[in-house]
């Protein structure tokens, strides 16, 4: 008995050490420039570093509420939009200059948040 339960143990045991891979429909870019927008650090307006930093050029974002029972275009969401642009010109900072909300209904949107801003590099970032 006690030969067959360790037989049956090693079989079993021998069944889970078989050459496994591990296939994912994730592109590990996709993930890196999804994340991006986290190194760029958000200086509100009014606020600016206290270092010298370099100009990238202008950015801006935009959120959409394209149907009426849609999710409310949101000012945090049009931040983020510029946040992503500037990360894409290679920036680790963004001056906010300009947020606006327009609830005015058009044809491509219910309600439309914008925000411009500038890209900037700095030596080092640091949170605000």
């Amino acid at each position: 008995m006690k030969k067959t339960t360790l037989a049956l143990s090693a079989l079993l045991l021998g069944g889970c050490a078989g050459e496994y891979t591990f296939n994912s429909n994730l592109d590990g870019q996709a993930i890196n420039d999804y994340f991006a927008v986290t190194d760029v650090v958000l200086y509100q307006e009014g606020s600016q570093p206290s270092e010298i930093y370099e100009v990238k050029g202008l950015v801006e974002g935009e959120s959409c509420q394209a149907r009426a029972n849609d999710v409310p275009a949101s000012i945090s969401e049009a931040r983020t939009a510029a946040r992503r642009a500037a990360a894409d010109k290679g920036a680790n900072g963004l001056l906010v200059k300009r947020c606006l909300m327009f609830e005015e209904a058009t044809q491509a949107c219910v309600t439309r948040a914008i925000c411009v801003g500038q890209a900037i590099l700095t030596p080092t970032a640091k949170a605000n």
